[in-house]
């Protein structure tokens, strides 16, 4: 069966202030989801309800069909959860660090030294196992806590701003774990401000503002939404490309509805269609023998639509 995320009427009120209004959402499927809205959105406040660490004000968070709040234990059983950036006490070891987290969470110690070898392979941190942790970088820390949540092997996975405060190369590591992640038959849901990062990782987004849903959906509608079926991609050349260029060689191309230049060797491209249409299109690129070295969804089209969103959820 596949792992499930669900809030049924999700909302938690501290006094007159409204944090999560009423949310709606169903997420299936093995995949990686991105949790965006502005600072104060009410994210944070999503997933501690639905790993418990709050309790909603109304409504309900279900893991997998079961209700967190009715049956804490076993809908809990098969997730794993990073909730903003806990610390690890700096005389631990990686290795003696998973191994409290495994008592904590009621595992066996034999399954937790069975796993702790394999989770820390995929953080990429096997070489460190046996050094003392307060000698490690942000960005090494933050992968202990991310084999930590996934030393029981869940099937859902909840991150709530995994690269907050690292720095560039931190930020990459996290965001290469993640992509692994997603072909382990796992449903990932993460917080993010970082929407570049998203762009690299998701495959769908859910926007939220003022405790409010504005949208759910796939990366690949987002981007349609700024042009009535159309997608922005964004192309890149070995060498620099004039406008007689692309007027003359690229702008007629079948499903290319407009273009505009991002620097000399950039452009991004409106093309009408889906998945098939940006396919043939990238194959009549190359053909073309003019130096295309890259060529992806437009960085800047989640963007445009994350910023408008917001801006109309607050007029």
């Amino acid at each position: 069966m596949s792992p499930t995320l669900q809030a049924r009427q999700l909302t938690r009120r501290f006094g007159r202030f409204t944090a999560l209004d009423h949310l709606d959402l169903d997420i299936e499927g093995t995949k990686c989801v991105g949790f965006l809205g502005p600072n104060g959105a009410g994210k944070t406040t999503t997933l501690k309800m639905f790993t418990n660490l709050i309790f909603p004000t109304e409504g309900e968070a279900l893991i997998n069909g079961i209700s967190v709040q009715r049956d804490r234990k076993r809908a809990l059983a098969s997730c794993g959860a990073l909730i903003e950036t806990p610390e690890i006490y700096s005389s631990l070891t990686p290795r003696e660090a998973l191994e409290l987290s495994g008592s904590l969470r009621g595992m066996n110690r034999q399954d937790v030294r069975a796993r702790t070898d394999i989770v820390l392979a995929e953080v990429k941190m096997s070489d460190w196992a046996d050094q003392k942790v307060g000698s490690f970088s942000k960005g090494m820390k933050q992968r202990i806590n991310i084999a930590s949540t996934l030393l029981s092997d869940p099937d859902v996975v909840m991150l709530d701003e995994p690269s907050t405060g690292l720095d560039p190369r931190g930020m990459a590591e996290v965001r290469s774990i993640i992509r692994e992640l997603k072909g382990q038959g796992r449903l990932i849901f993460f917080s993010s401000h970082i929407l570049s990062e998203v762009v690299d990782v998701c495959d769908e987004v859910v926007l939220i503002n003022h405790g409010k849903l504005l949208f759910y959906d796939t990366l690949a509608n987002v981007n349609a939404r700024l042009g009535g079926g159309a997608t922005p991609v964004d192309a890149e050349f070995l060498r620099p490309v004039s406008d007689a260029d692309i007027a003359r060689s690229i702008a007629s191309l079948p499903g290319v509805t407009g273009w505009s230049r991002l620097d000399d060797r950039r452009i991004s491209l409106v093309v009408q269609g889906g998945p098939e249409a940006r396919a043939a299109l990238l194959e009549q690129l190359t053909g073309l023998k003019i130096g295309l070295v890259g060529f992806h969804e437009s960085r800047s089209a989640l963007e445009d639509v994350y910023l408008r969103e917001i801006s109309t959820g607050e007029a």
